[in-house]
């Protein structure tokens, strides 16, 4: 179907959820109804989409209904719109169809996965299929993993355009955040450790700094994500762990690929946390012992049981107020391959909580991105970085309140 005859620029699946709400109230106050984006609402139940239309109070938003576990209704789906915008997840569940369907009929996709071996067995299954018909598919279009991958992009060019080389290796450091985890990312989390238990082949794939990268492309010596405290010379503090940067580290990897290396053959990325100022080796390295330890934990069945009892379940959120009082900031330190006086720091910042607030929107730019802007990609599997790059970057410092600014060298 030509997207010409399409009914609408964006379809939102899984608008009745937590996060899809979120996304469905951020479309309707940023671009209404039938004006520059024709947009619609979907789900599995016909009347948890009215009743939502309801509280959005207004009538005029489409409705259409698809079950994640019947393929027609999702083709049916999939044919009328030109981007699918899906929080239907853990994706590895309730997600696979989708992207099978959108592939073969050349409709774009964006969704908020963090689930690095559903990713890899997605490419591999249906990359053929989206070159073959246009569709470009694009995954971690949230907390995880746009502020890493567009983040590294916005600092790899400002280092280019002064010295005339990439930056050989870039930190990702978390500065401060403030919100609550996402029931959606805890459910994602705890089903990866479900799969590893039982499959030995994709415990070596989660270990793997470069799980996500095109077949055959060149690799630089990252290793394993950091699992203890380490004092950082560059920022003058310990670090900590940071339990996204299992997924955000291979994006940015693949982004590198994607782009043709245009990070370089050995380029270097790792994330983590700074730990408070003032605070020593002991308790860096206590606080970083209990944060691996309790993602540890997650490999044991009686624990993983006990844990779904008391972390936020999908669907489940905090208050408007929690969100809006939420908010982030990242440095990303680049470091000059030859000279550290040339060494230059970015820093991205979000004005909502990071798991809810701030990845509804953007996930609802990186969909209208795909469905008004420009875009030189054609079809297949794609990074936020490598899909929108400079576009998505102006989009959401316009739309979302994120904010990308050079702030040393």
């Amino acid at each position: 179907m030509a997207e010409t005859t399409r009914d609408f620029d964006v379809v939102l699946y899984g608008a009745t959820g937590f996060t899809g709400k979120l996304a469905a109230e951020y479309l309707l106050n940023k671009y209404g109804v039938d004006g520059e984006l024709r947009w619609a609402m979907a789900g599995r139940s016909l009347g948890k989409l009215e009743q939502l239309r309801d509280e959005l109070q207004n009538n005029d938003i489409p409705l259409l209904t698809a079950d994640s576990d019947e393929e027609s209704s999702l083709q049916a789906m999939v044919e009328r719109t030109r981007v699918i915008c899906t929080t239907v997840g853990p994706y590895a569940l309730y997600g696979s169809r989708l992207v099978a369907v959108c592939a073969a009929a050349g409709t774009h996709y964006c969704d908020l996965t963090g689930e690095t071996q559903w990713m890899r067995k997605m490419i591999d299954a249906h990359q053929a299929a989206a070159e073959a018909s246009g569709a470009r598919i694009v995954h971690t279009c949230g907390f995880d993993s746009i502020p890493s991958d567009l983040g590294v992009l916005f600092l790899q060019k400002a280092i280019q355009a002064k010295h005339g080389v990439p930056a050989q290796h870039v930190k990702y450091r978390v500065v401060e955040a403030k919100g609550e985890f996402s029931g959606g990312t805890v459910a994602s989390l705890i089903n990866v450790m479900e799969e590893a238990v039982r499959d030995k082949s994709l415990r070596q794939l989660l270990a793997d700094p470069y799980a996500l990268n095109p077949a055959g492309s060149p690799t630089g010596d990252d290793v394993n994500d950091q699992t203890v405290a380490l004092y950082d010379d560059d920022f003058e503090r310990w670090t900590l762990p940071f339990v996204m940067a299992a997924i955000n580290t291979r994006v940015v990897r693949r982004s590198n690929a994607l782009l043709r290396q245009q990070y370089g053959d050995d380029f270097r990325y790792d994330e983590a946390m700074l730990a408070p100022k003032g605070m020593g080796a002991t308790k860096a390295k206590l606080a970083a012992g209990a944060m691996t330890a309790g993602t540890a934990a997650l490999a044991f069945g009686p624990l993983r049981a006990i844990a779904r009892r008391f972390l936020p379940k999908p669907g489940e959120g905090p208050s408007q107020e929690v969100r809006e009082n939420g908010f982030y900031e990242i440095l990303l330190h680049g470091k000059h391959p030859d000279d550290a006086s040339k060494d230059m720091v970015a820093k991205v910042s979000g004005d909502m909580d990071p798991g809810y607030g701030s990845t509804s929107k953007m996930l609802a730019e990186s969909a209208v991105c795909l469905a008004l802007d420009e875009l030189s990609c054609g079809g297949g599997f794609w990074t936020p970085a490598s899909a929108m790059g400079d576009t998505l970057i102006a989009r959401l410092q316009e739309h979302a309140g994120l904010s990308f600014e050079i702030v040393e060298g």
